[in-house]
């Protein structure tokens, strides 16, 4: 045997990458060497992975959004399905959709008969998800498909509900201020410390989706929702895209008809287990402020001051009487939706 083979391999110094690998002998060059460690990708517990994908008249960014969420998911040892919920699109997204589904079985859609609005999409979206993980993206190519493969490992980490948080909007000015205002106010009036909640891409945990109904306006707020249920919810910054192709379907009117959703779910979630924790409250406080009014005007009507044209007892009047009523037949009406809502209620078209 040679020196070059008796030879031994010098101490690795501290902080060495290679220290911790045990030394090997090369036959070819007849010297020990240490192995480059090698890094194998993070492994994720979750198995099957559903992707729903919202869409009204998105047909250019179909086949891209596709290629995409195939890349990402490459090699990563995940079964995964892509669920298109066509929402009463007029252009030629159905189609594309149905190319695409003759070509790979993994993409699967259903198409409204007309426009129902994205949480009625994202409804039947969750009835129908079969993996462990599901996972809820734009169609718009503004939600970037390699940010699934983090929010699922931050979904492993323990959590139900993994939001995305676009901290750099690529979007018109009146979006961001009007979204930084929407996120405000609903941080404020729920208690949850999350900086976007309608942030279309969004990890959760088969069991979230299952028990959550959302409807109306009410996707802005489904980690409200499910916050209610008990389930740990968490945000992760996600990258986010300026829109490719087509139009935005934000209007003010949306932003009117969310803050009302927003009162929708406040009570849904704090009171409709409890509705006279709330019309109690609201009627004690309504007859007090009547019964306030009316004993002014008695005293003065006792010291001979005349109420014939004193407005101000109409006033009591009706606030003991049509206060409480306006609140509790609207409310009510609220809490009759949230328990009947059904998926029978959309027509559906088509589906594969």
């Amino acid at each position: 045997m040679n020196e070059s083979q008796n030879k031994k391999p010098p101490e690795p110094s501290k902080g060495n990458e290679y220290q911790k690998k045990k030394p090997y002998y090369n036959r070819r060059r007849r010297y020990y060497k240490y192995r480059r460690p090698y890094k194998s990708a993070e492994k994720i517990s979750f198995k099957k992975l559903s992707i729903i994908v919202p869409l009204l008249n998105e047909d250019e960014s179909i086949k891209p959004l596709i290629n995409e969420i195939n890349k990402s998911l490459l090699n990563r040892g995940i079964q995964y399905d892509v669920l298109f919920i066509d929402d009463g699109s007029n252009d030629n997204s159905l189609k594309i959709i149905k190319e695409l589904n003759a070509q790979n079985k993994k993409i699967k859609y259903f198409s409204f008969q007309k426009n129902y609005g994205k949480s009625a999409a994202l409804q039947i979206g969750f009835n129908n998800a079969t993996g462990d993980a599901v996972i809820t993206m734009d169609a718009d190519l503004q939600d970037d498909p390699s940010e699934i493969i983090n929010l699922l490992k931050k979904l492993d980490e323990g959590y139900d509900l993994v939001s995305g948080w676009k901290k750099k909007r690529q979007d018109p000015f009146i979006k961001k201020i009007s979204s930084r205002f929407f996120n405000f106010i609903t941080r404020v009036m729920t208690g949850i410390k999350i900086h976007d909640f309608n942030c279309g891409l969004k990890a959760y945990r088969k069991d979230v989706v299952k028990n959550i109904k959302v409807y109306g306006e009410l996707h802005r707020y489904v980690p409200v929702l499910a916050k209610w249920h008990g389930y740990k919810i968490s945000e992760i910054v996600v990258k986010h895209h300026p829109r490719r192709y087509g139009k935005t379907k934000f209007g003010i009117s949306r932003f009117f008809k969310g803050f009302i959703d927003l009162i929708t779910v406040l009570f849904a979630t704090r009171y409709i287990k409890r509705p006279m924790h709330f019309f109690g409250f609201l009627g004690a406080f309504s007859f007090i402020i009547g019964l306030i009014v009316n004993g002014y005007l008695t005293y003065q009507w006792i010291i001979g001051i005349p109420l014939s044209n004193r407005p101000m007892l109409f006033l009591g009047m009706l606030l003991i009487i049509v206060g409480v009523q306006f609140f509790s037949i609207g409310l009510l009406g609220e809490i009759l939706v949230h328990n009947s809502m059904d998926e029978k209620e959309y027509l559906i078209k088509d589906k594969g």
